[in-house]
């Protein structure tokens, strides 16, 4: 059907796959860009928590420092804040974890991408030194070289499948072949013997005949003697 079609008609189709992958991978950007935002926010965020907590820890120190005769009457005051304090850190520990992770994810994105930049470089090349104008074709063209290569995979083996069958149905009809020539020996020394039997009896009846002949001969000769006499003692 691709060869039927004229070359305006498959560069219109492959435009548009082209913009249609363009177009899901520019969905993909968008939602990466606004994923690293949210990100940079959070980092702000904590960041900022961060130094209020490192503030108001200097400051709740230096105030320990300057009141130090309070010390007794703010200790169960300064227990809350201790826990306020844990809580807090308990808290920005979680965040740095929780960030941490982010930063795994984020440099495994950035890696794969600068992993999949080679192909890039690569496809651009294949493009400067091949009939097609974009990488979206070249894409496109694998696609259906590899759409094409499992169709032929799949007929391949529906072809081992029916080669299998033909096998077994060969080897049902040989089996049964087999045994009809054995049948057909079976019945071919039967009727050897019984030629071999039939031969026998031949050379007996033979023997009888030659015997007859021989007989007969002589009554012949016996017969042809009685004549001539009857004849000359006739005469």
């Amino acid at each position: 059907e691709e060869d039927s079609q004229s070359p305006s008609i498959r560069l219109q189709q492959k435009k548009k796959q082209a913009r249609m992958i363009q177009k899901a991978l520019d969905a993909e950007e968008e939602a990466f860009k606004v994923r690293m935002e949210a990100i940079n926010c959070r980092w702000k965020d904590l960041q900022a928590k961060e130094a209020q907590l490192k503030a108001y820890t200097q400051k709740f120190e230096k105030f320990i420092q300057e009141n130090d005769e309070k010390r007794i009457r703010a200790l169960k005051k300064a227990s809350k804040e201790r826990e306020l304090k844990i809580q807090r850190e308990k808290e920005l520990l979680r965040a740095r974890r929780e960030l941490e992770v982010l930063r795994n994810k984020h440099q495994k994105i950035y890696s794969a991408l600068q992993k999949y930049s080679i192909f890039n470089k690569y496809l651009e090349d294949v493009v400067k030194v091949s009939e097609f104008e974009e990488i979206r074709e070249v894409i496109g063209r694998h696609k259906t070289l590899v759409r094409m290569h499992e169709d032929l995979l799949q007929s391949a083996q529906t072809r081992m499948e029916m080669i299998e069958k033909a096998k077994v149905l060969l080897a049902q009809y040989t089996e049964e072949k087999e045994d009809k020539i054995l049948q057909y020996n079976n019945e071919l020394a039967q009727l050897q013997t019984r030629f071999d039997q039939a031969h026998s009896d031949v050379l007996i009846w033979e023997s009888h005949w030659a015997h007859i002949q021989n007989t007969a001969a002589e009554k012949t000769l016996m017969l042809g003697t009685i004549k001539m006499a009857t004849l000359n003692l006739f005469q």
